[in-house]
Order: C-alpha cells, then structure tokens, then sequence
C-alpha cells in the first residue's frame, strides 16, 4: 500500500497543474519510501497513546476533517480497507469526492463491526477502485455502488544492472506472516535436493507474528542453512530480483501483489498459486510463468523444477513477463488514477 501511493505521488507530482498533498495520520506516520520534494505531507500535530485509544482516535477524526475542510481538495484518494471506513467516516457530509480502494484479498472479512460499516460507508464514496476483475466481481456482489473500476497497481521498472551477475537462486519476497506460507515453501525447496541452487527470502515479521524466528528454527531442523537464507527488510531488494533466476510465491491471500510485478519486470519467470486475488492478472499460465491452484505443493514443486532445470524455458518466460509488465507500468497505471480523480 505505501509502495503504491508512493509511486502514484511521483506520477502525481510530475503534473505541473496538480497541487498533491498526502496526510499521514496513522499511529506511525513515518515515511519508508521516496517521495518527492513538491509532495505536502500533513501529519498531526500530536503523537497518538495507544493507551488511550479511543481519545486520539476521535482526536484524529477531528483532525483528518479539519484539514479537508481547510484545503478544499477537488479530489481524494482513500488506501486501505481499515482505512477507508475511517476517512468516510470522519469525512462524511462533506462536499469533496472520496476515491477508495481497499488494498486486501476482496472476500475478505474485517470481523462484524468493519464489515457492517463498509456495507454502509462504502455506498456514500464516489468510487470504489478494485484492484483486479476478480476483486470488482466481488465487491459488486457485496457492494450496492454503481460506479466500480478496475485499475491495477503500478509496478516500478528495475533496470538491469550489467554489474549484477545471475546466480542459481530461487527468489521470494513477502512480509513473514502465515499467510505467506514461507515454511512451506522452505520445506518443498528442500526436497527438491537441488545442489548448487539456493532459497533466499526476502521480508520481515509483520502483524505481530513474530514468524522469523520460526522460520530459522525450521531452517536449522532441517539442516538446511547453506540452502536457505533470510535477508530480512531490505532496501535493496531490486539487487535480488537481479541477482536471482526464479520467483516463487506460494501466498493464499492477496489483494495485487506488487512482489511478482517487480520479479516480471525485472525478467523473471514467477511460479504462484492462484490465489484471490492478483496473480491471475499478471501472470498467464504457461507463457510468462506458471500458476497453481492453491495448496497444490506437488504440481508447485513440479513447475519449479521445470524451470530449474531448463535455461531455455526460464529466458522465454522472463523475456515474456518483462514485456507484458510493462501494462501496468507507473505511467498507465498513474494515467488511469488520475482521469479518475480529475473526472469532475
């Protein structure tokens, strides 16, 4: 969701007609990604207690409508389906249109309370942005909005670097959280008992799941360490695509996983399960990477090695997926975001 928005403001501000502000209001608003220098950030002027929850919370209701109010914008863009029903929320009856895209697999359940405000809130947006067509069939079902549209996410070019040597590595990157299934992906990998290939992930803990640590522990059990590696966050995870071969994703929820654009930019054929939602989009099967049905490990494995096992293959596809990325590139996708919000 940050690597989106970030992109969309370099596209956003390049627009010499366009005044862009982005207000972070979250309990970190810090700033992970470049953004550039004619952005207008707004923050609160308070740092928000956890301890006391629902005080800053409607401190911070007030302060998101204030500062609407204040700058009148012409348009609004709303990320993150937590998110949303808060923006609606404390911007409601207000005259300015809010955009909204949730950012999560589409079936998903935010628990009672989220689900009975979005089936309330979401109505009054003047758009819902989906991410996929599988994503808008299904929000259509659950939504009573008659104006939902497909954008994608943008996906950033990674250059080659003729410095940066291929080597026989498999390559997954992702938040280390269970719905990920990286300790299944670390077990199929070993099994495949491939000498001179190796298994690195790239990612962190995430959502308090504290799944690195198990994760090694698994490594060490299956005395697997010169096979596997945890980089860990990353900063640098354009030199890995680069470096690597192959891109696995064995993830069961998704909402437009921006980790296998990138792989495909960067030339590299991806295996991924099917999986609500994302994948299907980017990758067509058997022409710029191979997609699974979910859970499938077997046929995973067996795609995988397939493409291990044959240079050829591994070209084709990369030369494939690099082409066919490029319709999500950041200036298409930065084009269809913004005739959407400038549309009135």
């Amino acid at each position: 969701m940050e690597r989106v928005m970030s992109e969309l403001s370099w596209y956003f501000c390049q627009q010499s007609e366009l005044e862009v502000h982005l207000v972070l209001y979250g309990i970190k608003r810090d700033i992970f990604y470049q953004i550039p220098v004619n952005l207008i950030v707004h923050r609160p002027g308070f740092d928000f207690d956890n301890r006391k929850r629902f005080w800053h919370t409607l401190r911070t209701l007030a302060f998101l409508r204030s500062k609407i109010k204040n700058h009148r914008p012409d348009s609004i863009l709303s990320f993150g389906e937590y998110w949303n029903n808060f923006v609606l929320l404390a911007l409601f009856g207000l005259p300015y249109p809010i955009y909204i895209s949730d950012r999560c697999q589409p079936d998903k359940s935010l628990g009672y309370l989220h689900d009975r405000l979005r089936n309330w809130l979401y109505p009054k947006a003047a758009g819902v942005i989906a991410q996929t067509e599988k994503a808008k069939r299904i929000y259509e079902g659950m939504f009573n909005h008659p104006n939902i549209m497909v954008i994608g996410n943008p996906i950033r070019e990674i250059p080659d670097k003729p410095s940066i040597i291929k080597e026989n590595i498999v390559l997954s990157v992702g938040r280390l959280i269970k719905s990920k299934h990286h300790d299944e992906l670390i077990k199929l990998f070993v099994r495949l008992n491939k000498p001179g290939w190796k298994l690195i992930i790239v990612g962190d803990d995430a959502q308090k799941q504290q799944n690195k640590v198990r994760l090694e522990t698994l490594i060490n059990d299956l005395e697997a360490k010169d096979l596997v590696h945890l980089a860990g966050k990353r900063i640098d995870v354009e030199d890995f695509y680069l470096r690597s071969k192959i891109f696995a994703f064995t993830s069961s929820s998704e909402g437009f996983p921006n980790v296998i654009g990138e792989a495909q930019s960067a030339g590299l054929p991806v295996v991924a399960f099917d999986c609500i939602a994302g994948p299907s989009d980017m990758i067509k099967d058997g022409q710029n990477g191979f997609l699974v049905p979910l859970f499938d490990y077997n046929l995973f494995s067996q795609r995988l090695t397939a493409l291990m096992d044959n240079a050829a293959l591994r070209e084709t596809f990369g030369l494939s997926a690099k082409k066919s990325i490029q319709a999500f590139s950041v200036s298409n996708i930065g084009a269809q975001f913004l005739q959407l919000l400038t549309a009135n």
